[in-house]
This record gives C-alpha cells, structure tokens and sequence, in this order.
C-alpha cells in the first residue's frame, strides 16, 4: 500500500434537504473546510493517587467549517441550493435545529454521515474581493457511515 497526500478540494460536502429526507444537495463555492475536535473530562483522583493527577476522557465533540464564496445566479439571483439549506437549517430550533450532513473524499466508497446544528459565520468582503460564506456543523451523536451509491 502505497500512502499519498490528497487534495483538500476532492473532499466532498453535501446536506440533506429537511422538507425532503433522503434528498441530498451538494454544498457548492467552498475553498477551506476545518475539522474540530474537543473533549470533556472529569478529574478521578484520590488521595490513593499519592499527588499524581488522575482523569478520564467522558464526552467527545466534533465540528466542521465550511468556508467559501457566495454563490448566486447571475440571472435569477437565487443563490446555490446547498448554502440555502445551510442558511435555512441555521433558523431553525429545538429538535427541528437538526439536520444532517454528510462528506467524503470523491473516491472514497462511503460517507461520513453527522447529525449536527449549524452556526452561520460572518459573510462579507472588501472592495475588491468576492463576498464570503461560512458555515460551522457542530455534531449531536455519533457519527455514522453510509454507502456511497
């Protein structure tokens, strides 16, 4: 097995359409994604731990950003379907905040599939620039995997 580098432009990025389950839409005028982790712990020592520190991994989280351009129709002025969806699932609350996402590297067999809530970034843009989008997915659960068709 010979290991490579790949390109971060191959990864792939889709959401799922919350009026239309099972429907995906590719997120489309990305440039950068991060993937974020974070952990909770809690402090196990005792005085039996004689001054040494003792703690236990108890909870992981995960987050995606996105970051990109805005795109719109030059004709129609809608903007791209995937960022839309992005943008509608971020007004949403409760139970109905959560939407799915899921991602891959293009020839890769399966995605990675993550029930998460959306936070919008700041868009915007300079006098000479093209006008930004960001989105950050923060995840509820476990990850999961699905087939690629």
């Amino acid at each position: 097995m010979a290991l490579q580098k790949y390109n971060a432009r191959d990864v792939e990025f889709q959401v799922e359409d919350f009026a239309s389950p099972g429907t995906w839409i590719a997120i489309g005028g990305l440039d950068t994604f991060t993937k974020g982790h974070s952990e909770e712990t809690t402090d196990t020592t005792t005085f039996a731990s004689q001054g040494q520190e003792e703690s236990q991994k108890m909870q992981i989280g995960k987050t995606l950003g996105l970051q990109g351009k805005r795109l719109r129709d030059s004709i129609t002025g809608a903007g791209d379907p995937g960022q839309a969806k992005v943008e509608g699932l971020n007004e949403r609350l409760g139970e109905e905040s959560l939407g799915r996402i899921r991602f891959s590297h293009k020839n890769d067999t399966t995605w990675t599939v993550w029930t998460a809530r959306v936070s919008l970034g700041d868009q915007g843009g300079g006098n000479n620039d093209k006008v930004s989008w960001e989105a950050t997915f923060t995840r509820s659960g476990a990850e999961t995997t699905a087939a690629k068709p």
